[in-house]
């Protein structure tokens, strides 16, 4: 399972989505008030806000269990393939969930403030995720043209 390419690739994506969850996406110190949005909660003045800040960790999340699932279904390729797709979708929502956010925020409190680390991670997952969909499929091309020449 380990000796394959994609299997490091979606290990590479299961720890960016997992990290970005604990990185913050966007932060803003503004009139000596801390505002700091990640995955889980807003936080603003030392009040925590988690509804609805909080969807990001649970597409995140979702996401992660997928690649993890989609680790495990090394033997069934196809299925590997669709689990691939399905994954796009969850890193893709994970992504707008996270710009709409920290946007929201930008607009709210008229200042820019700097993203940060966890608003990157799920970009990079989702280029490991094409990279390991792209070797996957390579696999069942070479098992396919195997298989015609028996």
């Amino acid at each position: 399972m380990w000796q394959r390419i994609q299997t490091v690739f979606l290990a590479i994506a299961v720890l960016s989505l997992l990290s970005s969850t604990v990185f913050p996406v966007w932060t803003l110190e503004q009139n000596g008030e801390l505002h700091v949005l990640t995955a889980f909660y807003y936080l603003k003045g030392g009040v925590y806000q988690y509804n609805p800040y909080s969807l990001t960790a649970v597409l995140a999340v979702a996401s992660a269990t997928v690649a993890f699932i989609e680790i495990t279904k090394f033997k069934n390729r196809l299925t590997q393939i669709k689990l691939g797709a399905l994954n796009s979708l969850f890193m893709a929502a994970t992504i707008i969930s996270s710009v709409w956010f920290a946007t929201n925020l930008i607009k709210a409190n008229e200042a820019g403030g700097g993203y940060g680390l966890g608003m990157w991670l799920p970009g990079l997952a989702v280029i490991c995720n094409l990279v390991a969909n792209f070797f996957i499929r390579k696999d069942e091309r070479l098992v396919r043209d195997s298989d015609r020449l028996r």
